[in-house]
């Protein structure tokens, strides 16, 4: 009988993965499917699902040195194409298919990204009305964020000496497309509004294609906009397309020249604007002159500027009847006053001791001390008599106690 070969679940695995990696065919793969179970493990950036179609299912996994390439963010149901290898993963014994790329079925990555950071940005406010900040008539330092070299600066330059010579501009060189412009962008917004060199601002460039622009459709220069305190006219070089940055600013221009046309206002103008004002100040003044000399010449036909002497009788008039009505209400005054202070004297007559005293009796004091009992008294002592006229000294001889109820 024929010895058959035991393989380990190990060994098993292992070859399997050596004969999927021996086919060249497997080695780099296009398949179409719809992502579902997706999972974005924020710690390593690697990126985990499912791709799926009518009848079948595949694993897949995209790690974070690709996934940092994408445009776009995947999401479950988004239909795509992915491009990668076929392997085995050993420890599960599980083959999967290793991501390198992967692009919207149907619609450009770009694209997608854009309608993706779009619709969040919307949702949160970023692009509302509300928010817009109004540019500032006259502005008199301008910042412009774009290439120091190219139509764009120039343009804006020329536009801004020809509108408003006295504007003072400032130029933060920076990349427009490429790499490392998003974040050179956002860097310039943020110190124009740290330092506060301007009154406004124009970030802009010329056009191009969406990966000359994507700059523009970037997250960090949409939030640097929305968070400027200085306002911001977008000055993308394209008529038809809007970038994240157009909606985001408080004001868009088609055109880097256009930007600047829409920034100052235009010098001649203001010279007539001037002048109209100018001229309608000088006609509001002559006619408020005109209607404040009507005014004095009808103040001067009143009768107290032709004749003041009856003027002054008038008011002698009226002085001399005040008086009058002032002397008979204080001589009514002092009367019930009078009759008050007699009443009060009468009273105070009728409670005064003297009035007493009036009626034969007298006033025994020692010293000041008024005396009211006789068991204050002692034989032989000296006391003083106070009658209504005069006074004397008396010599106690006797003392009487009157009997009490409780001596009866």
């Amino acid at each position: 009988m024929e010895e058959r070969l035991i393989r380990s679940v190990s060994e098993l695995n292992a070859l399997v993965k050596q004969i999927l990696d021996a086919d060249l065919r497997l080695e780099r793969v296009l398949v179409r499917g719809e992502i579902s179970n997706f999972t974005n493990h924020y710690k390593t950036g690697h990126l985990y699902m499912t791709l799926k179609d009518e009848k079948s299912a595949v694993r897949a996994v995209m790690f974070a040195s690709a996934a940092g390439r994408l445009a776009f963010v995947p999401e479950d149901g988004l239909k795509v194409i992915a491009e990668g290898r076929v392997a085995v993963f050993e420890r599960s014994g599980q083959y999967q298919l290793y991501i390198n790329d992967l692009q919207p079925d149907g619609v450009g990555a770009l694209h997608l990204a854009y309608e993706q950071l779009k619709a969040r940005l919307e949702k949160e406010g970023l692009f509302d009305a509300a928010r817009k900040r109004a540019l500032p008539r006259t502005p008199l330092h301008i910042g412009v964020v774009t290439a120091p070299t190219g139509a764009a600066v120039r343009d804006i330059i020329t536009v801004l000496g020809r509108r408003l010579p006295s504007a003072q501009v400032t130029l933060y060189p920076v990349l427009v497309q490429g790499e490392g412009a998003a974040p050179q962008i956002a860097a310039a917004i943020d110190h124009f509004n740290r330092e506060g060199l301007a009154d406004l601002l124009i970030v802009g460039r010329g056009g191009g294609s969406i990966e000359d622009l994507w700059a523009f459709n970037d997250e960090r220069v949409a939030r640097a906009i929305a968070a400027s305190e200085i306002p911001v006219i977008s000055a993308v070089g394209h008529e038809t397309d809007f970038t994240i940055a157009d909606f985001v600013a408080d004001l868009r221009a088609p055109t880097p020249s256009a930007a600047a046309e829409l920034a100052v206002p235009d010098r001649a103008t203001l010279k007539n604007r001037f002048a109209n004002l100018n001229r309608s100040l000088s006609g509001l003044t002559l006619r408020r002159i005109a209607q404040l000399r009507q005014q004095v010449g009808l103040l001067a036909q009143r009768r107290v500027f032709q004749s003041p002497r009856y003027q002054v009788e008038d008011r002698r008039m009226a002085v001399l009847a005040l008086s009058e009505r002032m002397a008979t209400t204080m001589e009514a005054a002092l009367r019930r006053r009078r009759q008050h202070f007699t009443l009060l004297t009468g009273t105070l007559s009728a409670l005064s001791p003297l009035a007493v005293l009036e009626r034969g009796y007298a006033i025994v004091t020692r010293g000041d001390q008024p005396l009211r009992s006789a068991q204050q008294l002692h034989i032989g002592e000296e006391v003083a008599l106070r009658f209504a006229r005069g006074a004397a000294t008396a010599s106690i001889t006797a003392v009487k106690q009157e009997e009490t109820d409780e001596g009866a």
